[in-house]
């Protein structure tokens, strides 16, 4: 397990429209995918540094060098959970092993049944990003994500999908499910950037 990495209490104050939320609450669409760790795989494919294909089984994904990182939670739906420890994969160790391209510029955090979201590399490849395999040193559950979710802090947490699968390399945006939905495609929450039509000229590809 590697060092924490404390990011509680940058901010004093909520980001704009937030209010704080004691618990979990479970929010997701869909139902809760099935765990089967026998074809369980992680991915990270598209623009890689070597143009190949990289994979890590659960076992493998899961004896990959761990972090914990205490960060807050900004739902879109308004609530706020302060000073969650999580602990996991960090992104940048998956970049490290798994190279991006020179000319990449965004991800596609891929999960189940489909689900996806797009970030920009600045986003990705930040020391709290982490692909969360825990909370509280506690195995997350089915409906919060288990085995995997990507929790990026200073984002809506609509950008760190549970159940993730795997990494799409871009060498231009695209929009993920919820951003193609309506969804802003940044996802600033101290800047409110809650829906689409908040864009400002070049956060996002045309709808």
């Amino acid at each position: 397990m590697g060092q924490p990495v404390s990011h509680e209490g940058e901010q004093d104050s909520l980001p704009p429209g937030q209010r704080p939320q004691r618990g979990w609450p479970v929010t997701h669409y869909g139902p809760v995918p099935r765990f089967k760790a026998d074809r369980w795989e992680f991915r990270v494919f598209g623009a890689t540094a070597d143009g190949d294909k990289h994979c890590w089984n659960h076992e493998q994904f899961s004896s990959l060098p761990h972090e914990t990182v205490t960060a807050d939670l900004h739902c879109v739906t308004k609530f706020s959970m302060r000073g969650v420890e999580w602990g996991g994969v960090p992104a940048r160790t998956v970049l490290e092993l798994a190279p991006p391209a020179p000319e990449t510029t965004h991800v596609m955090v891929w999960a189940e049944y489909g689900f996806s979201s797009n970030l920009r590399l600045v986003d990705f490849d930040r020391p709290d990003a982490l692909f969360a395999t825990h909370r509280s040193g506690e195995p997350l559950t089915a409906e919060h994500g288990f085995p995997v979710r990507l929790v990026v802090p200073h984002l809506y947490a609509w950008k760190g999908p549970k159940w993730v699968r795997g990494v799409e390399y871009m060498t231009a945006d695209r929009r993920g499910f919820w951003e193609e939905r309506g969804y802003h495609n940044v996802g600033d929450p101290w800047r409110e950037q809650r829906y689409s039509y908040q864009e400002e000229p070049g956060e996002g590809p045309e709808l």
